[in-house]
């Protein structure tokens, strides 16, 4: 038993791992595209209203895929890594953010899904998710930044 516990160990260390990497615009792109996840990109991430992928971590997509599957409903990205957005550990530009477009359909599944936490200091409302993803309502779109992977 304790060598089929360490072999997993070893097997879920090797995932996270793997996942822990940052992709480029393309390598991002596909991977929402092969998921239906669309975005607002248009090719040239020079300001904020275009989104860019560059830089973003495999496991803030892997994150979005998961919300894609989980409230099976549309997704768009309004924004990514582009410029524009207050920087620290865990934004946008480091590649932990994404916002989404608000649909009645996303905005059901966040508010019953998901635990409603302390406003943020501006008085945005905040949700968290189990995986510790945490969701903010901001007027017309989700704020959301994703987990990295923690084993």
């Amino acid at each position: 038993m304790l060598q089929l516990l360490l072999l997993l160990s070893a097997v879920l260390w090797a995932l996270c791992i793997s996942a822990q990497t940052q992709l480029t615009q393309f390598q991002a792109g596909q991977r929402f595209e092969a998921a239906g996840i669309l975005s607002r990109f248009t090719g040239a991430c020079t300001t904020k209203s275009n989104p860019s992928f560059s830089g973003i971590w495999a496991t803030t997509v892997a994150g979005a895929i998961t919300l894609k599957k989980a409230c099976k409903c549309s997704l768009i990205i309004t924004s990514g890594t582009e410029v524009g957005h207050p920087t620290g550990k865990y934004s946008h530009s480091t590649g932990h953010k994404l916002d989404f477009a608000k649909n009645a359909a996303l905005n059901r599944y966040v508010k019953g899904t998901f635990t409603r936490i302390s406003n943020r200091a501006d008085g945005a409302r905040r949700y968290k998710a189990r995986s510790g993803n945490i969701y903010v309502d901001e007027g017309n779109h989700w704020d959301v930044t994703f987990c990295q992977c923690l084993i």
